[in-house]
């Protein structure tokens, strides 16, 4: 009944780009880590309620995000032998895309026009680099199912351009709503499920509390014949990593630091899903190309902490299944 099978799985890390030019070469590090994808990120901005996207205007976009930026992060992943996953992505300052909504139909042509001008230009580099992957749009909630001619379109407009292989980031609560996943090569999960309502949850809890996730992710697949992504998945390392992550960042201080909670909820995740035929790997959240001087003890990155050796266990494993 399930004709999916993945070969290899994507062993990812979500790149965070740098406000300035590598000062060493950042790559080295991830395939010590036994990583063998990463995801480039080169962000765009809507404000709230505004119908626009703006990308590299004036200059407070960091080079990272920039298309040099961009160029020279796949440049230098490809030369280290790393596949990627080009992601670009919108972001809205004190808000959520998936909330976005406009109540005119000229603003939402207005939004869409600006936006195929931000991600067609990056089909471009993706075919010409030959990066494996494109990501086409990021937990655009209810956009995508206001505006699913639009996104239709905008499949065929990529294609046109680019050869690789086609994924949408859907939020995890989302991915059941798109109404175009036949259109790509991959479902896309950000899967920030809420797994376990506690400080710092066992294993065993929160494999248990995966189980009613994983079921109906299984059944989606049946469905649709296609091979899952974990386009992005993550904890942070603080108290009650694995429940609602997003209402946690707003109050990283009143919270514990807590490696093992950050841990457990990555070695949960690995267990439950790494033998799943039709799971094709992921992405985590994220990975910054050098150490920084700004304190990231309760950060979604690894670097540095148990979750790392967590990563590396899966990442270097041979349950690869053949």
């Amino acid at each position: 009944e399930n004709t999916v099978h993945v070969k290899d799985k994507m062993k990812g890390l979500s790149f965070v780009a740098p406000p300035k030019p590598f000062a060493t070469n950042p790559m080295p590090a991830i395939t010590d880590l036994g990583a063998n994808w990463i995801a480039v990120i080169p962000y765009a901005f809507t404000r709230q309620g505004e119908a626009f996207v703006k990308y590299n205007e004036g200059g407070y976009q960091w080079w990272g995000e920039r298309p040099e930026g961009a160029y020279e992060s796949i440049r230098l992943a490809k030369e280290a032998k790393l596949c990627v996953m080009l992601k670009p992505q919108v972001y809205i300052p004190q808000g959520w895309t998936g909330d976005m909504d406009f109540e005119q139909e000229a603003d939402w042509k207005k939004w869409e026009a600006d936006y195929e001008d931000y991600i067609l230009p990056f089909a471009d580099l993706a075919d010409s680099m030959k990066v494996e992957l494109l990501c086409i749009g990021t937990e655009f909630k209810i956009g995508v199912q206001k505006r699913g001619a639009y996104w239709s379109q905008l499949i065929k407009k990529i294609r046109a351009k680019y050869n690789g292989k086609l994924v949408y980031a859907s939020n995890w609560d989302e991915f059941p709503l798109v109404p175009f996943w036949d259109e790509l090569d991959y479902i896309g999960i950000n899967a920030y499920f809420p797994i376990a309502n506690e400080v710092t949850p066992s294993i065993a809890t929160l494999r248990k509390g995966w189980e009613p996730h994983l079921d109906k992710i299984r059944q989606f697949q049946l469905k649709h014949q296609k091979p899952i992504i974990f386009t992005e998945y993550g904890y942070l390392s603080a108290d009650g990593a694995s429940h609602n992550t997003w209402e946690l960042e707003g109050k990283l201080r009143e919270v514990n630091v807590n490696q093992p909670a950050q841990a457990n909820a990555i070695e949960a995740l690995f267990q439950t899903f790494w033998e799943e035929p039709y799971w094709a790997g992921g992405f985590i959240w994220k990975w910054y190309p050098h150490p920084g001087r700004r304190s990231r003890d309760k950060d979604y990155t690894p670097q540095g902490k148990q979750a790392q050796t967590t990563l590396e266990k899966w990442f270097k494993s041979k349950k690869d299944t053949q």
